[in-house]
């Protein structure tokens, strides 16, 4: 089972259409599990989750009893999910300085059978959720968009995932930095790129060759809460996804 987390500290940045767009294509060819690990609980609403009345990540996090995972997975007509809500903000709190509760996610993953990926979008902070996360990854998807702002908390969650790896899952890599909501019109945005590939080569990893391109059609996926895979298969920010996974599965 191959674990992807997608992060940047960083708002706004597309987490969670990537995170949902990755889930949605591995999906088709093979059985993929989606995580929300974000309170606001974006991935969740796309997917039309239940959050009253059911299993959630909070309940995976904090049960005393630890929850299997499988008992808080909805299969929903968009995929199968995980879901989040805003209790998970308390979790945070919970957890915090409990050593053991930083491998409550990884403990859970162990236990859980019959998927070949599993996709966790995670929210814009550094902290004891994203660890979480990061420790039971294999992998490590960035985000990024070629403005002025771009690079800001790159840095820091480069060094979060370092330390993860040095401490906590030595198997931990990153990915790579993918170049979302993607012109190539502007002067900054080719500036932008350069620094992005610097910066990439500095973290020991690359800038996807695949850049996002974005279209009406991913803001018109969102407000039916649809999959960009099933809503508009032909648009060119889904062809530009398509080709993206097939550049991180090699």
């Amino acid at each position: 089972m191959k674990v992807f987390v997608v992060a940047n500290q960083k708002g706004g940045i597309g987490k969670t259409t990537t995170a949902t767009t990755l889930a949605g294509i591995l999906a088709k060819n093979a059985k993929t599990l989606l995580i929300d690990a974000d309170p606001q609980g974006n991935s969740t609403a796309t997917y039309q989750a239940q959050i009253k009345d059911v299993a959630t990540l909070y309940d995976v996090m904090v049960d005393s009893e630890k929850l299997p995972v499988e008992d808080a997975i909805q299969h929903m007509p968009n995929g199968d999910i995980v879901a989040s809500d805003t209790l998970l903000s308390k979790a945070e709190k919970m957890l915090d300085g409990d050593i053991e509760g930083l491998y409550r996610l990884k403990d859970a993953l162990a236990e859980l059978d019959g998927y070949e990926y599993v996709v966790i979008d995670t929210a814009p902070s550094l902290n004891v959720i994203l660890y979480n996360c990061l420790i039971a990854a294999d992998e490590v998807v960035i985000p990024v968009t070629a403005d002025a702002y771009s690079m800001q908390g790159i840095s820091q969650l480069n060094d979060t995932i370092k330390a993860v790896s040095r401490r906590q899952n030595p198997g931990l890599k990153i990915a790579g930095l993918l170049l979302v909501k993607y012109s190539g019109r502007s002067n900054i945005e080719k500036e932008t790129m350069c620094e992005l590939e610097n910066t990439a080569s500095q973290m020991g990893t690359k800038l996807f060759k695949t850049k996002i391109r974005e279209c009406v059609k991913t803001k018109e996926a969102q407000e039916k809460k649809k999959l960009l895979v099933d809503y508009a298969p032909k648009c060119n920010t889904l062809l530009d996804y398509l080709d993206f996974v097939n550049e991180l599965l090699g």
